[in-house]
């Protein structure tokens, strides 16, 4: 088999750690760094012109996540920030409940969060998911009781793209307990999915900018009409007091121009985006006989796909891809610096052996076919020369012959 020569453009595929910005939002920035940068809390029509913006902005994003009145948006950093307004702020408009919920396969803004209330005092249920990386409703049911404040989940999984049934949760547990809060993590969801907030009982809900090709440092915080929760960041009387300091008015303009878009492009992710997905995906399996999918491959969002390539390590599979100037990921981008296993992989049961070999590809609607079919010729390559120096290989032909013997 002939090397596959390098890319002469950067093939990215991790677009679930973080996205380009779109032209249309850089160009509509742009002006808000020169000629209209007035203080929107101004007095004077100067800065009252860029309130004006911000307004439209708030609208858009409404429009994306479906609320029914543009005033429940609240402009955050990110959605970490996002996470922790939500669950620290309703949990102190609550003092007198201590009981929360959340999964074991949430983001660690979630998780590390929740981790940091038990130290206050919080008792804390992590659901389960079975090998598939679903939720076992019943027993989501069974854990709600009448000391349960919040529960806090992600609509998609960041590493495997699976999908959880947020709107069944919410009233399953306005069933259960009228006063518990429903906070949900709309960061790997919004712009791959339909949201419609409002046909929903979810009582918050983030997403983050630069998810949906808006910059980075921006981010969102749907709070339902209604629902008290305390602002993390006290000072002056920005966002009707909810959230502290002098907008981010480039950011927050670049979010509405990226929410309107993600509106647009949203038939694009589901039918187009979905089939370079699958083409990927399908292709992979096909060729490299130690490669396998995690995660439900009907429940997910469009663009993911995480597949273990067992008995190989997952960082080097990302080098030598990096050295064809390809871009993709061994997981989140917030945990994949650590040396630790996936923590979502390991909560599905997933063998050691492919976790540590596990990569996810993210698309977006700038990836094109030319560029699957690249992968599909550089990947399986690279998969073979790391075969062959596994220290496992008595593994990997017991493994072949397995999946020969099914053909």
């Amino acid at each position: 088999m002939e090397n596959v020569k390098k890319s002469k453009n950067i093939l990215y595929f991790d677009n679930n750690a973080t996205t380009k910005v779109a032209d249309e939002v850089v160009s509509t920035m742009l002006p808000f760094y020169s000629e209209n940068y007035g203080n929107p809390s101004s007095m004077h029509a100067f800065g009252g012109e860029v309130g004006k913006y911000i307004k439209k902005a708030r609208t858009q994003v409404a429009e994306l996540v479906g609320a029914t009145d543009s005033q429940e948006i609240i402009f955050t950093s990110c959605g970490t920030e996002s996470a922790n307004m939500a669950i620290r702020g309703s949990l102190e408009v609550h003092p007198h409940k201590k009981h929360i919920i959340t999964t074991k396969v949430e983001h660690p803004c979630v998780l590390n969060t929740f981790k940091w209330l038990e130290k206050k005092g919080y008792k804390a249920t992590y659901l389960s998911v079975n090998s598939e990386g679903e939720l076992d409703l019943e027993e989501f049911k069974n854990s709600i009781t009448p000391d349960t404040a919040l529960v806090a989940c992600m609509w998609a999984n960041n590493e495997t793209g699976v999908i959880f049934p947020v709107e069944k949760m919410a009233k399953i547990i306005k069933e259960k307990n009228s006063e518990t809060i429903f906070f949900v993590d709309a960061v790997q969801a919004a712009g791959k999915i339909p949201i419609s907030v409002k046909d929903t009982k979810i009582d918050i809900l983030a997403i983050s900018g630069h998810k949906i090709h808006a910059p980075k440092g921006i981010g969102a915080l749907y709070i339902k009409k209604g629902t008290l929760v305390n602002p993390l960041i006290i000072g002056g009387h920005q966002e009707r007091g909810k959230r502290a300091g002098t907008e981010n008015v480039a950011g927050i303009i670049g979010l509405g121009i990226a929410a309107e878009l993600a509106l647009k492009y949203l038939d694009d992710e589901n039918t187009r985006i979905k089939y370079l997905r699958d083409k990927l995906e399908r292709g992979l399996l096909e060729r490299i006989f130690n490669a396998r999918v995690n995660g439900s491959r009907i429940n997910r969002v469009p663009n993911t796909t995480n597949i273990s390539f067992e008995y190989i390590e997952g960082e080097l599979i990302l080098l030598h891809l990096s050295d064809l100037n390809i871009c993709a990921s061994s997981g989140s981008a917030c945990t994949s610096g650590s040396l630790e296993p996936s923590h979502v992989l390991r909560a599905m049961g997933i063998p050691f052996t492919a976790i540590h070999g596990s990569i996810r590809f993210s698309l977006s609607r700038y990836n094109t076919e030319e560029e699957i079919d690249y992968l599909l010729d550089a990947v399986p390559q690279v998969i073979q020369k790391l075969n062959s120096i596994s220290p496992f290989q008595k593994q990997l032909k017991e493994l072949e012959e397995i999946k020969l013997s099914r053909k």
